[in-house]
């Protein structure tokens, strides 16, 4: 009878951060909750927490809808190295904020622009 031949391969690198850790920060960085992101994907939020804390490993389904909710390529997804293809969008907090500023009469506007025009420079100051 022959021998099974059984290939063994060299482990990943992944750098610093786990694929769950990687889903963590691009999730905070768009300013999601787990619950957010879980209605996005079609799931619940104790998947998301199995995913981000690797007690899961991505199939390749779930790779991609990870990647259309959180709007990653599956490459930035999945490898740590890789290059990013688009700017960085603002954060899902920083975009209500500008709807509820844009709902806001004119003069209104130009009051809460002018004090965050202010706080900006200051920032950019020291």
């Amino acid at each position: 009878m022959p021998r099974k031949r059984t290939l063994k391969l060299a482990p990943l690198d992944y750098g610093t951060e786990a694929v769950g850790q990687r889903i963590a920060r691009i999730r905070k960085e768009r300013g999601l909750t787990q619950v957010e992101l879980a209605e996005k994907i079609g799931t619940i939020q104790a998947l998301i927490s199995d995913y981000e804390n690797d007690k899961l490993g991505l199939s390749a389904e779930m790779a991609v809808r990870f990647s259309l909710a959180l709007d990653v390529t599956t490459d930035e997804l999945l490898h740590p190295k890789a290059k990013r293809t688009s700017t960085k969008k603002p954060s899902l907090k920083v975009m209500r904020r500008v709807e509820q500023i844009e709902s806001l009469p004119p003069r209104k506007q130009a009051v809460v622009l002018s004090a965050l025009d202010s706080i900006l420079r200051g920032a950019a100051s020291r």
